[in-house]
């Protein structure tokens, strides 16, 4: 087992990555269905949050049947951070996670997320204040550095762990790289061989393969991965990986009917969380992948994206299904 202080994950965890405008409810219902052991939020800003913004409230929302979920805090004041800290424990997560690792340009150019990583004691004091705020384990999720020439993710282990965070998540890119290039794992292995670390260290970056996930785990050590991009209409990547784990073996790919299910379910709880006209409309960015491969895969989405009626999209769903499409690669 794998521990984060009371929260008992199973040995070689698999997390899903916080990801904006993906990592909501609905598409986290499918994935936990799918097998994810830890997820997270969209990652909240903390400015957003004090000013009672209602797209950060909303991001608070967590259910039951994700457990254990953290939600997933970012911003720029160490004093606001604290408060965010204390107003989301109140939301009832089972733990707290902190966005040092984020490169897009409208939060690292604020002096959040990756840009944390060119001031290490701001983080670090950052950092102890949401571990003062809450009585729920604190996480981090960071990268390997600012640039080639900064790549200081090992004393941030170090100091961070000191001031009480209870695991660490590293992509294995700096911020420079934003999603380019491939993903050095190496210092995230050296940071598992540490002595000095106790914490679960978790590995992030250019997973999208049961065979990859398990050379990383053998060659790099980590004690869990986390997976991003590839569960984005693939959940069923958490059960592939579990089972070449378990068996040495590769699962199926899911059937079509498989894939429609988890696509209706999604849409379901999209509907049930977001109301009829954003349900319709931010599941249009799913089809393309739940339906990556069949044949007609194009049509069957130009369909989909073209209709505002839930009623109209089940039925060409349940077309898709009838149909029986081949996949084609």
């Amino acid at each position: 087992m794998v521990y984060i202080r009371n929260i008992a994950l199973p040995d070689f965890p698999l997390l899903l990555a916080p990801m904006e405008d993906v990592s909501d409810p609905p598409f986290r219902a499918v994935c936990k269905q799918g097998g994810a052991d830890l997820m997270y939020t969209e990652f909240i800003s903390s400015e957003g949050l004090i000013r009672a913004a209602a797209k950060s409230r909303q991001k608070l929302d967590v259910f039951d049947y994700e457990r254990p979920i953290g939600i997933q805090l970012f911003g720029s004041d160490v004093d606001t951070m604290g408060e965010c800290a204390r107003l989301s424990t109140e939301a009832g997560p089972d733990l707290i996670d902190i966005n040092y690792g984020c490169p897009v340009k409208q939060v690292a150019c604020r002096g959040a997320g990756a840009a944390l990583l060119r001031d290490i004691p701001k983080m670090v004091d950052m950092t102890a204040a949401v571990v003062r705020a809450t009585h729920l384990p604190v996480t981090v999720k960071t990268r390997l550095g600012w640039d080639e020439d900064t790549k200081n993710v090992e004393e941030v282990a170090e100091r961070l762990q000191d001031v009480g965070i209870e695991a660490l998540t590293i992509h294995g890119r700096t911020r420079v790289q934003m999603y380019k290039g491939e993903a050095d794992w190496r210092l995230i292995a050296a940071i598992k061989n540490n002595p000095r670390i106790k914490i679960p260290i978790f590995g992030n970056g250019d997973i999208d393969s049961a065979q990859k996930a398990v050379e990383y785990k053998n060659r790099y050590g980590v004690d869990g991965i986390m997976i991003g991009r590839a569960a984005i209409g693939y959940p069923w990547i958490f059960r592939e990986v579990k089972h070449y784990v378990a068996t040495g073996q590769l699962l199926a790919p899911p059937t079509v009917e498989e894939r429609v299910q988890a696509c209706r379910m999604h849409f379901e709880k999209s509907l049930e969380w977001k109301g009829p006209r954003a349900g319709v409309f931010e599941m249009r960015r799913h089809y393309a992948q739940y339906f990556r491969g069949l044949e007609g895969a194009r049509q069957w989405r130009s369909r989909l994206v073209d209709t505002n009626d839930p009623l109209e999209i089940f039925a060409i769903m349940d077309e898709i299904t009838a149909a029986e499409p081949m996949l084609v690669g």
